[in-house]
């Protein structure tokens, strides 16, 4: 009998553990996303669920965010809390749709991203609570990625990424990153990707879960 597909993407070697009961407990009702895993094993393909879910209209920012930070925090026990007070910044998700309209297209140009990512970090558009650049990439990468796309693709940049990086990598800073930073290390992930013929996330994967060479 043949084995069902992997939900792993190619490069990422487990899921995240993700205490679901008290992210029920914690979230308001409005922000759970719809057919979100009910058991605690949660994958990217899980997030990107809901990240397809948010550009068919059927999923709200508010909803997608919080299935992000459900796999980014993980088991981390201030990750509900911290959750709540991202949303409790954007009460009605119009901060955050605002920051992601350029990611809903099929194909999000080196604008859209670098637009996505000011906007996310500055508090007069749409910068949230508890939402640093460590946390609001995650966002861009859930919402913006496409698989199998050509050129720069929105990536994941955290403490564990960044000090991984090369300096090539063009990432000076080791913390609240400028956008030019970001897409500078976008452009250094797909430049290897296309080297090795595998996806830019591939890249982020290895070099957080330093398997990078």
């Amino acid at each position: 009998m043949s084995q069902p597909p992997s939900p792993a993407l190619p490069g990422e070697p487990k899921p995240v553990t993700v205490h679901i009961e008290k992210w029920r407990a914690a979230l308001p009702p409005d922000a759970w996303p719809d057919g979100f895993p009910e058991v605690g094993s949660v994958w990217r393909r899980d997030v990107f669920t809901v990240a397809e879910a948010w550009r068919a209209g059927e999923a709200s920012p508010r909803q997608l965010l919080s299935a992000v930070l459900m796999w980014g925090y993980g088991p981390i026990g201030y990750g509900p809390w911290r959750t709540v007070r991202s949303l409790e910044g954007d009460p009605d998700g119009k901060r955050l749709a605002y920051a992601l309209e350029g990611l809903c297209t099929p194909a999000p140009d080196e604008d859209a991203l670098r637009t996505a990512y000011q906007r996310l970090r500055d508090p007069k558009e749409s910068r949230l609570p508890r939402l640093g650049p460590g946390f609001f990439t995650k966002l861009l990468y859930f919402a913006g990625y496409r698989r199998g796309a050509s050129g720069r693709q929105p990536l994941i940049l955290d403490s564990v990424v960044w000090r991984r990086l090369p300096v090539d990598a063009g990432v000076r800073r080791e913390s609240g990153w400028v956008s030019e930073e970001w897409l500078a290390y976008l452009g250094w992930a797909a430049d290897q990707a296309h080297r090795r013929g595998i996806e830019p996330d591939e890249v982020e994967m290895a070099l957080f879960h330093d398997r990078w060479d």
